[in-house]
């Protein structure tokens, strides 16, 4: 572990037998990463690294992944810490400020948020005039792009502080509102309006169902935390590209959603109880399916488990297995799909093949499981994932801003045509 975060060393890149020095920033935790900003400018040379799996974008004081050892912290703060011991609005005051909040802190942070609990009722229009059937995570991110229009003031909140912080409470404040409509919306609900005499996550759930159990509230708070941020991810880093360009925090995060959404991210959850089902619709045998997953000729690929960045056990996997216990003792389902879920983790945790290859349960596995025993339907399942993510997205776009960073621009290596002469159409 480096005592001085950002000190650097250089290393030499030879390039046609000319040595470029090249400094080396090293984090708190010695992660080393090779500054290149200057490197087309003194080489002609670019870097080529499709999906940045090698890049630092930005260097980052929010959160510390270690993949290889199962560790996740926010702020230096152990995931496992927080799951156990904090509320969600703490840990959104933790990742917007840097610090924990003392008790008057929580509680201006907790006023501020349920003061803008109230959304725009065009939201409910809006919602009313997109077809049924439509996607939750569509309608979301529809009327996540709309707040500007409700709040015009929005369109230049930096410069302004009281505006600016103004406007990150009202989108935590109007997130599980807009959440919870569009739920109701999907199922052709009435709408249910908040509760100002409820917590954050009692409301929400009290808006989605019309009734708040404290058991499923208190999963649905941990659920919340370990989603809250997850470094420089596909929808960090877009919020992160966009908000680049000093557009509005409603847009970055709206454009955030809509990259959560994918089945390779905040979809992975969806896609798990797909897989469960399907595995009923054939039977049910979770053994076939077990060895199918270790048959390298076959095609099928066992959704929820391993990890892209960790290569050992999900250390948020740990905390949400034992509260999907929890829940599905207390709600007593009797569920088929869940029952093959539950012999999938037994089987993948006692198997050498498994084992061996670190593809543990991860969180989605788990808070798919979680969701589908509330009753939420599978396609509203990425929509509980961004009300989670937002403090996350948030804070990184606010980090980029008072980091001062450059709009984003990646190069790339052209590999078209080259120069050709246009011909009329008579001669083509």
């Amino acid at each position: 572990m480096s005592d001085l975060p950002g000190a650097s060393e250089t290393v030499n890149l030879n390039i046609q037998e000319e040595a470029h020095a090249l400094s080396v920033t090293i984090g708190t935790y010695n992660e080393k990463g090779i500054d290149i900003s200057k490197l087309l400018g003194t080489t002609g040379h670019v870097t080529l690294d499709p999906g940045f799996k090698n890049t630092g974008s930005t260097k980052s004081a929010i959160t510390f992944i270690d993949g290889i050892n199962g560790i996740l912290q926010h702020r230096g703060y152990p995931i496992e810490q927080l799951a156990e011991l904090a509320s969600f609005q703490e840990v959104m005051y933790l990742l917007l400020q840097g610090e924990l909040p003392n008790a008057n802190q929580l509680a201006d942070i907790e006023g501020q948020i349920k003061a803008e609990t109230k959304a725009p009722e065009g939201i409910k229009t809006l919602l009313n005039a997109l077809p049924d059937g439509s996607h939750p995570m569509g309608m979301l991110s529809v009327a996540l792009a709309s707040l500007p229009s409700f709040y015009p003031n929005a369109l230049d909140s930096w410069s302004d502080e009281t505006v600016r912080w103004e406007t990150i409470y009202r989108l935590l404040g109007h997130m599980p509102v807009i959440a919870a409509y569009v739920y109701r919306r999907s199922q052709n609900l009435p709408y249910i309006d908040p509760n100002p005499e409820l917590d954050y996550v009692s409301n929400f759930l009290y808006m989605m169902f019309g009734e708040v159990d404290p058991v499923i509230a208190d999963a649905l708070d941990t659920l919340l935390i370990l989603h809250a941020d997850h470094e420089q991810n596909c929808s960090a880093a877009t919020v992160r590209m966009i908000g680049s360009s000093h557009v509005n925090l409603y847009a970055a995060i709206a454009g955030g959603n809509s990259a959560l959404w994918g089945p390779l991210h905040g979809g992975a959850n969806q896609k798990v109880v797909e897989m469960l089902e399907s595995i009923l619709a054939d039977g049910g045998d979770s053994e076939k399916y077990i060895n199918k997953a270790k048959d390298k000729a076959d095609p099928f690929r066992l959704m929820g488990f391993g990890h892209r960045v960790y290569k050992n056990f999900d250390p948020r996997a740990k905390v949400i297995k034992a509260y999907a216990d929890k829940i599905l003792d207390k709600l007593n389902v009797d569920d088929p799909v869940l029952d093959i879920a539950k012999r999938l983790e037994s089987s993948a945790l006692n198997d050498e093949y498994f084992q061996k290859r670190k593809l543990f349960p991860n969180v989605d596995f788990y808070s798919g499981i979680i969701y589908r025993a509330l009753g939420i339907p599978v396609d509203m399942f990425t929509v509980m994932f961004a009300l989670g993510r937002l403090p996350g997205w948030v804070s990184q776009w606010k980090e980029m801003r008072e980091s001062g960073d450059p709009i984003g621009r990646p190069r790339q290596i052209y590999t078209g045509a080259s120069k050709r002469d246009y011909k009329p159409i008579t001669d083509r």
